[in-house]
Order: C-alpha cells, then sequence, then structure tokens
C-alpha cells in the first residue's frame, strides 16, 4: 500500500457507496458476547494486498504489544507473523544521538533499568512537555549501555502472561527495525510499511539531540526514502514533521490528541489546540504537508460519561474531503479500552467485544487502525471487506 490521494479518492468512493448511515450502523452491532475477541494470537484469514483499497490497514501498535513486552524486535516479528501491514517504533535518542525504539525517554516501566545498581545514580527528575517525570532516561545512556538492559512489560497488571518474557529481550535501534521490515518483506513477499513516531521532538531538539536527521539518515541508509516506501513517519507536533516532510519522500502521518495542543504550539504561544485542528480548515492545513490523520478514536466517536459511544464527529468525512487518509489509535482486546457498548463480564482485563468496537469505528469510513493486537484488527478489516464481520463458525 503507498499512501497517496488517488488512494484516499478511491477509497472515499468505495465507503460512501456502502457504509450504512451512522444511526443503521450503531443499530446493527450485534450482542456483545456473540463476538468475542480471541485469547490467543489466531491468524485465520489470509492478508490482502497493501494496495487493495477495499480493507482497512492495520497498523502493529510498538509491534504486537498486546502479546509480547512492547518496542522489541520479538514485538514487530509477531506483529509481521500476524499479518500487520505496517509496525510502528516509538523513536528516542540516546546519549551519543542513536535512535531507539521506547515508548517514553523515562524507561523505568519498559526495561529492568531499577536492577541495575550501576546505573542507580542516573535516577533523576526532568521536565518533559511541561511536566514533571523521575526516573532514567535514554539520553542519559550511550547505546552500549542502553544494550545492557533488558524490556520489560509495560502493563503487567492488564497482561501478566506477557511478563514470562521479562528480561529476555533487548532495546532495538531504528536500524534494526528498519532492518528487520526489510527482510521480512523479502521473505515473505509482502512490503511491510514502518511508521515511526518521533517522541518528543521539542524536547530533544532542546537538549541538541533533534531526532530528524538521524530518522532521515537511516531511512537513506536503507533505501527508503522514497514515495513507495511504505514509510509514515508521525508526530503529536506539527513544526518537526512540516519540516521532515519538505526533505523527504516518505509519507507523513499528523497524530492528534483527545484534548490539549501539540507541544510545539505550547512552546511557541500559538494558541491553535487539537480541536482546532480537526475543523475543515484546520484538516486543509494538515493537508498541505501530511498524508494520513491519525486521531484518537474518541476525536471520531466521542464516550459519554459512562463510556458509551455517543454519535460520530464529522472529522472523517472532512479529513477525506481534505484529501487526508483517517487511522485511528489505539484499539485493543481488553474490557478497559473498548467502549462500554462491548465490554463482556465484569473483568476490565479480560477480553471483551473487540469486533464490535471495530464494525462501528469500520462503518464511519476509517481508512486504518492502530492495533495492540494485530490478528484481532485483521480478521475485523477482512470480515467487514467481506460483508460479514462475525465470528466464523467453528
Amino acid at each position: 500500500m503507498t499512501i497517496s490521494r488517488s488512494r484516499v479518492r478511491r477509497r472515499a468512493a468505495l465507503l460512501l457507496a456502502t457504509t450504512l448511515t451512522t444511526a443503521t450502523t450503531l443499530s446493527l452491532v450485534p450482542a456483545a458476547t456473540s463476538l468475542a475477541a480471541p485469547a490467543q494470537p489466531n491468524r485465520t484469514a489470509a492478508a490482502a494486498s497493501h494496495d487493495s483499497p477495499d480493507r482497512p490497514l492495520v497498523i502493529g501498535h510498538r509491534g504486537a504489544s498486546g502479546y509480547r513486552p512492547e518496542h522489541t524486535l520479538e514485538s514487530y516479528q509477531l506483529a509481521i507473523r500476524l499479518g500487520a501491514d505496517y509496525i510502528e517504533p516509538d523513536l528516542v535518542s540516546t546519549k551519543n544521538g542513536v535512535l531507539v525504539a521506547r515508548h517514553e525517554n523515562e524507561i523505568s516501566t519498559t526495561t529492568d533499568v531499577a536492577d541495575h545498581p550501576e546505573f542507580a545514580d542516573r535516577h533523576t527528575t526532568k521536565t518533559i512537555d511541561g511536566v514533571s517525570v523521575t526516573g532514567w532516561f535514554t539520553e542519559d545512556f550511550t547505546l552500549r549501555e542502553l544494550k545492557t538492559l533488558r524490556a520489560v512489560e509495560r502493563l503487567p497488571g492488564v497482561r501478566p502472561g506477557n511478563t514470562r518474557y521479562d528480561g529476555r529481550f533487548q532495546v532495538p535501534t531504528f536500524r534494526q527495525v528498519l532492518k528487520l521490515a526489510v527482510s521480512a518483506s523479502e521473505r515473505t513477499g509482502r512490503t511491510i510499511g514502518v511508521a515511526p513516531e518521533t517522541k518528543h521532538p521539542t524536547y530533544f531538539d532542546s537538549i541538541g539531540l533533534s531526532l530528524e536527521e538521524p530518522l532521515l539518515r537511516a531511512l537513506r541508509r536503507a533505501g527508503l526514502n522514497r514515495r513507495r516506501s511504505e514509510v509514515l513517519v508521525q508526530s503529536f507536533e506539527v513544526s518537526n514533521i512540516r519540516q521532515f516532510a519538505r526533505r523527504s519522500r516518505v509519507g507523513i502521518l499528523q497524530l492528534i490528541g483527545s484534548s490539549g495542543a501539540p507541544y510545539d504550539f505550547v512552546e511557541s504561544g500559538k494558541p491553535r489546540t487539537y480541536e482546532d485542528m480537526v475543523t475543515p480548515r484546520g484538516l486543509r492545513r494538515i493537508a498541505r504537508y501530511a498524508d494520513v490523520l491519525g486521531p484518537d478514536k474518541n476525536v471520531l466517536i466521542p464516550r459519554d460519561a459512562n463510556s458509551y459511544l455517543l454519535e460520530p464527529t464529522d472529522v472523517v468525512d472532512d479529513a477525506h474531503a481534505a484529501g487526508l487518509e483517517v487511522m485511528p489509535y489505539t484499539f485493543r482486546d481488553e474490557n478497559q479500552f473498548l467502549p462500554a457498548d462491548f465490554r463482556v463480564g465484569g473483568d476490565p482485563n479480560a477480553k471483551g467485544d473487540a469486533f464490535g468496537e471495530y464494525k462501528v469505528f469500520f462503518g464511519i469510513g476509517i481508512d486504518g487502525v492502530f492495533a495492540d493486537m494485530p490478528d484481532t484488527a485483521l480478521n475485523a478489516a477482512e470480515w467487514w471487506a467481506a460483508g460479514e464481520l462475525r465470528r466464523p463458525a467453528a
């Protein structure tokens, strides 16, 4: 799949022809118990071509983070095996300017750094994007030092099964992630996309560790700085990816939070918020430099005070009209992450009716999803495209 404006128009036409009205879509969602998500990775449907406009794309959020500690090569490998179209590394910098894959630059919840007495003196408090954060930070470690650490499950209470992998996997570099994607593409015969997110770019600029230059160098070195390279560079900030768009040939994805504003806007005193950015005018501005909109899914379908879904907003239609694809985040199978409409039973960590949620969101015309469980997302996308979003017969 190559992100292009023509693909947006093809998909928009298809969805306008096939999508139910909002009210009908919401009313046709089956009871939660009839669409329970699979408990383990289970690829039951064949992957569609990236170039096919008839199913939403699946981005393996931090790899297959529902099944392995996030941002490890093993998590990305599993996402590929489960059929993800893209894998998504969040990028932060080491002390010596090497990009590594971590959800945040503070690593106390994603590595075993606290168990390393040799790094006890690195424990500190910093202000990141206006927020005081205490812990250990990647920018205080060389790559060689970071490689002595091991990844751990970030949500052990939610995903205790993943803790059996604690201590087994290293922190990967971005170049290792790119090498994995390229080699997997050659091995499988299908292109594995990469969607790197630059984390806290204003902060890293402020300490002399800009993320964009090493990101572009890594893409060039891997032969991926080209229009059909299946790369989507993301950011919650704006100025850095606008600059990156001018300097590169890859796809650009503008992330949108459910509240607040891009930190570069806050830092520079610009009054615009994420809410302003998803107005028709704001979306036309984004379309000048980006190809894809990546909103929090609550921006597309808000929830009430009890977490039940409300009526969809106009953001998907407005984004398509501006020439943008729409790929919201983050879809997860556990009850606590699902709208109340699709929770099953009282255990917040049990699997709920993820397929019911996918059906509603596919029904408003989204083009792809960020998913912790890529197999669930892919099955839902393929069943949706086939017109039968339901569990296969046993």
